[in-house]
């Protein structure tokens, strides 16, 4: 695996290889629009690499970071002064939890929300080809952010580009802003992230510029853990401390006719007619 040898379609490209990378395949790899995205929704692939003698994490950031929210001490920061603050936490994250690589795109939010635009799913195409991840991990299709959306539509193009042999086994619609909490429980792909902790909590806390510039992340993503393994079942006690869920979008990238939109929608009137079905029931008299 040699990421320095792509050549990417963004000049601004950069791909960073940390001290400690974690050694063998890139079995995990997450595709996120922002850094610390990846530390928030693909836990579940940096423990289990971080656990691995043989397999490895890695990150692409798609965008370049220049729209974060800033203040305190980061308040009158510019753009390109935050670029390249996030990209040194991001770097420092990847130190913290042995990554086997880190690629930073750095296109702007507007690249990756324009629908014409190709060049990013083509330089993700590149990544994926290179690395022949199993797992991919990205923001889930039912996110609130306009550039997460953006950036999970680019990965399923970038897959659909490849042939099917070179394609990874598993494609994850992960949390980060909206919780999956509503999935029908059949649906949900769940991810036990009960283990180092410890590790999840030095990961967030790389990102000073988000926690001191007023979004604390770290602290709302352990409370969005605790509180699915706490609400994940109502008639049992709990199985794990923290977990995290992720919606699987692995049949898109089976079925490249498959409408993305589509396929998010129906998730949704599944929930709608569970809902629909209880309180009719309970309120309709016999």
């Amino acid at each position: 695996m040699n990421l320095k040898d792509i050549k990417f379609n963004n000049s601004n490209a950069e791909v960073y290889i940390p001290v400690n990378a974690k050694p063998g395949k890139c079995a995990y790899l997450a595709v996120a629009a922002h850094q610390d995205d990846v530390e928030i929704m693909a836990a579940d692939g940096i423990f289990k690499a971080f656990d691995s003698a043989d397999k490895s994490f890695c990150a692409v950031i798609v965008t370049d970071g220049a729209g974060s929210a800033r203040e305190g001490i980061y308040a009158d920061y510019t753009d390109d002064m935050m670029k390249r603050v996030r990209a040194s936490e991001q770097r420092k994250a990847a130190e913290v939890g042995s990554y086997g690589g880190l690629v930073s795109l750095n296109y702007t939010s507007a690249q990756i929300k324009d629908a014409a635009n190709t060049q990013a799913a083509e330089d993700i195409a590149k990544v994926i080809r290179q690395l022949a991840p199993e797992v991919v991990y990205t923001h889930n299709l039912c996110d609130k952010h306009d550039t997460h959306i953006g950036v999970a539509a680019k990965l399923i193009a970038a897959v659909r580009s490849l042939p099917k042999q070179q394609r990874p086994q598993k494609l994850y619609g992960c949390e980060v802003w909206r919780g999956l909490d509503w999935l029908m429980d059949d649906e949900k792909v769940l991810f036990d992230l009960s283990s180092h902790l410890s590790l999840s909590n030095a990961l967030l806390g790389v990102f000073d510029s988000q926690i001191a510039g007023g979004k604390r992340y770290d602290l709302a993503t352990d409370g969005r853990r605790l509180a699915n393994a706490t609400y994940s079942s109502s008639h049992a006690v709990d199985a794990s401390s923290h977990v995290g869920y992720a919606m699987d979008l692995t049949p898109l990238i089976l079925d490249d006719a498959a409408d993305i939109g589509e396929f998010a929608a129906a998730a949704i009137d599944r929930f709608r007619a569970d809902v629909l079905e209880k309180v009719t029931r309970m309120t309709k008299c016999k």
